[in-house]
């Protein structure tokens, strides 16, 4: 049997962090003990990380960890490398916001040993008419700088061997937004065994998105200039 560690950053998540935690630990509990949920509180400013470690008494494989804020990408980045040093085989990201399905990981893990890395793509997603358009909009960013065509870059769903994860790892600048789109491109363009299937992507589950219009044209603002910058420097030709 596999190690796996599910990663998920949260940021003043205290309405959902409770069903989020018992229904993923559940995951890693079925797969083994040397299997770990990783639970980053990213400096929020509620009782999250209090609940966590709360939780823990309850959840043996639970590890609640409490950090500097750095954003949702530098806290993936974070959550990646803890894993890759403790030893994981896979590894697994999803976010602590409940829209992701638990039960919908088993059809990547069946699948582990085939593929680099196995991402979900949000089909016929719940989540507003705004998300949907950032990731169209993300869709043509890349491929006008990269040359890449990416179903679903961003997804917070997605198997990674720690074999790929880390030939890519070291290219992702630190703390830097957006390192699961970096991430998807690196293994697009180092042609790695990708599998793309359709996950279910419910709303939010309780509490408020700490990302609206007004935050996301400076960061899409941002990642074009980074993206191209990048593809100056001839990212991913490693």
């Amino acid at each position: 049997m596999n190690s796996l560690y599910i990663v998920i950053p949260a940021y003043n998540e205290e309405e959902n962090i409770d069903a989020v935690a018992r229904e993923w630990h559940e995951v890693v509990a079925k797969i083994g003990e040397e299997s770990r949920l990783v639970i980053i509180d990213d400096g929020g400013k509620d009782s999250t990380y209090v609940k966590l470690q709360e939780l823990q008494k309850e959840l043996p494989q639970l590890e609640p960890i409490t950090k500097a804020n750095s954003g949702h990408g530098g806290t993936v980045l974070y959550g990646y490398h803890r894993a890759l040093k403790a030893g994981a085989e896979y590894i697994f990201q999803t976010d602590s916001d409940g829209q992701t399905l638990p039960s919908e990981f088993w059809q990547l893990w069946e699948q582990r040993e085939n593929y680099d890395i196995q991402i979900g793509h949000r089909k016929g997603r719940q989540d507003g008419l705004s998300r949907v358009f950032v990731t169209k909009t993300l869709k043509l960013v890349l491929f006008f700088s990269f040359g890449l065509w990416i179903k679903d870059a961003n997804t917070p769903f997605r198997l990674m061997s720690a074999k790929s994860l880390t030939k890519y790892i070291g290219e992702i600048p630190k703390d830097y937004n957006l390192s699961n789109v970096l991430l998807t491109v690196l293994y697009e363009k180092g042609k790695a065994k990708i599998r793309y299937i359709p996950i279910t992507f419910r709303p939010r589950q309780g509490g408020e998105n700490s990302i609206n219009f007004k935050k996301i044209i400076p960061i899409g603002k941002k990642a074009l200039k980074d993206f191209r910058e990048l593809s100056k420097h001839n990212f991913g030709k490693k």
